[in-house]
């Protein structure tokens, strides 16, 4: 009877050092670190993220040290007064349209302290070259202009472009089918003013 207790007790212990062991495996290090390297690529996706808003950030700013002075009236004035402006012949208006065109640039360009330079003159610092075209729908005239800014050496700077819808005229387009007719003086001196002033507004604007 004793040597079957002594039997039974060992086959205990055994039992109870075998489940130690089982648990101690459970909570052995290497168990659980598949589940930290798992919880660590989220964290690295999450600083990549993170570090897209730094350009936005970075030109921010950087970009009022590109904020240009602003051009005084002074500075406008005086480049205006340094400028010799030739204006070429116009090309596609009729030369009734041409002629208060032409004048009214002319005084326009004065008023603005702008000098006007003849063909031959060797100190002209721009040249101006206009293009027109009409279009016409039913009564009405609408002209059509774009002026080209060149230097000396032909090299264009600038372009104004635009239109002006001129009254209508009852003995203007039907008379002859030329559409030109049907464009007042007063149209091509608007014109005329806008162009001046336009192209002021550009040289002044070069200041900055």
């Amino acid at each position: 009877m004793r040597r079957s207790h002594v039997t039974t007790v060992s086959l205990l212990v055994a039992l109870a050092l075998a489940a130690c062991t089982n648990a101690k495996d459970v909570l052995e290090p290497s168990a659980i670190t598949p589940p930290a390297s798992s919880t660590q690529t989220p964290a690295t996706s999450g600083n990549t993220a993170a570090t897209v808003p730094a350009g936005p950030a970075t030109s921010t700013a950087g970009a009022p040290a590109t904020t240009a002075a602003p051009v005084t009236s002074a500075q406008s004035a005086a480049i205006l007064s340094k400028t010799r402006l030739q204006i070429a012949p116009i090309v596609g208006a009729s030369v009734e349209a041409a002629t208060p065109l032409t004048a009214e640039l002319q005084t326009r360009a004065r008023q603005r302290g702008i000098t006007l330079a003849g063909s031959a003159d060797q100190t002209v610092t721009h040249v101006l070259k206009g293009y027109f075209s009409t279009m016409s729908e039913g009564a009405d005239t609408t002209v059509i202009y774009v002026w080209d800014v060149y230097d000396p050496a032909g090299n264009r700077l600038h372009r104004i472009n635009g239109q002006q819808k001129a009254p209508s005229v009852k003995s203007g387009a039907s008379a002859g089918g030329d559409s030109w007719k049907g464009v007042s003086p007063a149209t091509m001196q608007a014109i005329a003013d806008q162009t001046i002033d336009q192209f002021a507004a550009w040289l002044g604007g070069k200041a900055g």
